[in-house]
């Protein structure tokens, strides 16, 4: 691990060569990657990095590389079609019962693989602008068919807890709306943001608060992240997880498996694995579908059922979540015997399938009679 830690945020290649997290040889190109991506690493997330081991995995998930200069062909701005189904500016309604609310455009940390780097850091706009606010707000209550409200951004809890409280009160007013969820990093980024004042601003009359936690290796859930979750859940706010499948980082079972187990340790509900999404200059961080699909098999043998995500595709052009997990039924081979189809008056006969079990084994089911 680092020997020591930083009092400020690292945000410039400069610092991270001085503190040991990249190499004098790559600062120029460094410096490219800088002036087109945001560059953060919190002092609690440099405190993790072993600057000894050249493939560590917190490491990976912050500190830039060069390889981010490199785009691959099928790579999008937009990767997961945000812009499409934006009516208004900070709404992206692609579901009918619910709509992102993005607030703000900063984080406490820069995640190399966000699929909205291209939106946010250098010449970017930081927050909405109070039109904006007050006009995604309109398009909210004239959409009765929007039940919940997931407030991303950027990072929601960058906000100041009295502006937070305020959005929220703002939100539980509109008669439809039931569900405030939030997407964060802080709690593991700079849990100290996770503040009794903050805790206090995310509950809110007249409506339900989640918070959708998201970390990709069990070395974020520190003790402090720990203390901050508990703090969220110990108020009356059930926690769910995000994760992204990040090769180098968690696509192998032991580190899902850590990963997972840390969620439900901490009374987080494991809720998706985003299979990586096609945002430039991330292809050194992608690991193929098939290869997640076999990570889930993995996964399903080696935990209980409270640690299972759903592995899911953002598909490309806003055409939303899928789910990529492997099939565990298929049709049993050959023609369905004469006895199976249904007589009149009669129930239908039930198809059997092969199933195929954590071990690789295939069963019928129903079984042989």
């Amino acid at each position: 691990m680092s020997s020591k830690t930083s009092a400020t945020t690292l945000r410039e290649p400069a610092e991270l060569v001085a503190r040991g997290l990249a190499r004098a040889a790559d600062l120029a190109d460094l410096e490219k990657v800088a002036a087109r991506y945001a560059i953060a690493v919190t002092p609690d997330l440099v405190a993790l990095i072993d600057v000894n081991d050249p493939n560590d995995p917190i490491a990976r998930q912050f500190v830039p590389t060069a390889a981010e200069l490199s785009s691959q062909p099928g790579e999008l701005a937009d990767p997961i079609g945000d812009h499409a189904h934006s009516p208004v500016a900070g709404i992206v309604h692609r579901y009918p019962d619910r709509v992102l609310l993005k607030l703000v455009h900063v984080c406490a940390v820069y995640c190399r693989f966000c699929f909205r780097r291209e939106m946010v850091g250098p010449g970017k706009a930081t927050a909405l602008s109070q039109d904006a606010y007050h006009a995604a707000l309109d398009y909210i209550r004239a959409h009765a068919e929007i039940w919940e409200v997931i407030l991303t951004g950027g990072d929601p809890l960058m906000l100041a807890p009295r502006r937070l409280a305020e959005i929220m009160a703002d939100l539980a007013a509109i008669d439809h709306i039931r569900i405030i969820r939030i997407h964060t990093r802080v709690p593991v980024a700079d849990p100290a943001r996770v503040s009794p004042e903050m805790i206090t601003a995310l509950k809110v009359e007249g409506a339900t608060t989640w918070v959708a936690l998201h970390a990709n290796h069990a070395r974020e859930l520190t003790d402090r992240a720990r203390a901050a979750c508990a703090g969220i859940v110990e108020a009356g706010i059930p926690m769910v997880s995000q994760s992204v499948l990040l090769r180098g980082v968690n696509d192998n079972a032991a580190a899902l498996e850590a990963l997972m187990r840390a969620f439900v340790e901490c009374r987080i509900k494991p809720y998706y694995l985003h299979h990586r999404d096609l945002a430039p200059g991330t292809s050194h961080l992608r690991t193929t579908l098939e290869h997640g699909q076999e990570l889930m098999r993995a996964l399903r043998g080696r935990v209980s059922g409270l640690c299972q995500p759903e592995y899911v595709l953002d598909i490309p052009g806003g055409h939303g979540k899928a789910p990529a997990g492997p099939n565990y039924l298929t049709p049993a081979d050959g023609p369905a015997p004469a006895d199976s189809f249904s007589r009149e008056g009669e129930e239908p006969a039930e198809t059997r399938y092969r199933v195929v079990d954590y071990c690789g084994d295939v069963h019928l089911y129903p079984p042989n009679p």
